[in-house]
């Protein structure tokens, strides 16, 4: 069995310089999470004494769901550092996939915290209360500023990793609930509207969950090693039969390793006494790291005779 290739000393280069940016991106990332942290830590204390000595219950409430928001990018920052950490003889991967986890952690928590406030506004639908518009409006503005700054810091990677995604996520959903306070506080000020805070939750909360919910499917299908949504696996498995030599395969398998990371297994089978396979092993690794973006390439090699023999003995092929 063979792992990728023996790697040419340009390309050996070209994989280092690969190492540099993906380590420079990972610290700014890093400080991303931690001006995220420590701005949303700030708000919660400044949401939580106006909520305290205005009476208000809304802004105390919200104040809980933002402290879950910092454990949420703590969260997400931990699987971040933990991506980072070298394999072991324990962990052979290491702990890439925590970005995965911590994305549905983030996509599970969001779900079911939008569903928590749909609830609410129903029952606040039904007995609509006096609200405080002023004190309302002043720190959930405060919040729309500070959430949307949040999100911002993570924009630039959320559309390919899904952990920097489910923060994103969470980030502009706050912003979004943040903003529908204040034009709540604004309408009811104006008009004395008591139901417009449960009608503009009810609809921000379902914008929210119908955004969401790809996320947590996508990280639920990697999880269980489901393959990528960007790659087809017949054209894998096309491109493959397609090398030289080449006169069949089975046992393939394309699974995730992190959100930006993906791994490949395979078995190529070859007509007899053509070894050495060693250019045969570097145009199959190139191939899949051009036309799919796999860089974890692992093939082993058999002949015909090999294959006939492990197909008589079962030996577990897929």
């Amino acid at each position: 069995m063979s792992r990728d290739h023996a790697p040419h000393p340009h390309e050996h280069h070209a994989h280092q310089t690969g190492h540099d940016h993906h380590r420079l991106a990972a610290d700014a990332t890093g400080r991303a999470f931690a001006i995220g942290i420590a701005l949303n830590t700030g708000f919660v204390g400044i949401e939580a004494f106006y909520g305290w000595i205005s009476g208000s219950l809304a802004l105390l409430a919200d104040a809980g769901h933002n402290l879950s928001d910092v454990a949420g990018l703590i969260l997400a920052w931990a699987a971040l550092a933990a991506a980072r950490l070298p394999p072991t003889a324990r962990n052979t991967y290491g702990w890439q996939r925590g970005s995965i986890l911590a994305g549905f952690v983030n996509a599970a928590v969001l779900l079911v915290a939008m569903g928590s406030l749909a609830w609410e506004a129903l029952t606040r639908l039904q007995n609509p209360a006096p609200v405080e518009g002023l004190t309302m409006m002043v720190v959930a503005g405060i919040g729309v500023v500070i959430n949307t700054a949040t999100a911002l810091l993570f924009f630039g990677g959320h559309a390919h990793d899904l952990n920097i995604r489910g923060a994103f996520l969470h980030m502009a959903a706050d912003a979004l609930v943040s903003l529908a306070v204040v034009i709540s506080g604004a309408l009811y000020l104006w008009q004395g509207w008591a139901w417009i805070d449960p009608v503009v939750s009810l609809a921000i909360a379902g914008v929210i969950i119908v955004g969401t919910w790809s996320l947590f499917r996508q990280s639920l299908h990697l999880l269980f090693d489901g393959v990528p949504a960007h790659i087809e696996l017949e054209a894998v498995r096309t491109a493959l039969l397609e090398l030289p030599n080449v006169k069949a395969l089975h046992d393939l398998h394309v699974w995730a390793l992190a959100s930006m990371e993906t791994a490949l297994t395979a078995h190529l089978v070859v007509p007899p006494g053509n070894a050495p396979h060693d250019a045969l092993l570097h145009e199959a690794a190139k191939r899949m790291r051009a036309r799919f973006g796999i860089a974890h390439v692992t093939l082993q090699i058999e002949t015909e005779g090999y294959d006939d023999v492990c197909a008589k003995e079962d030996c577990g092929r897929v």
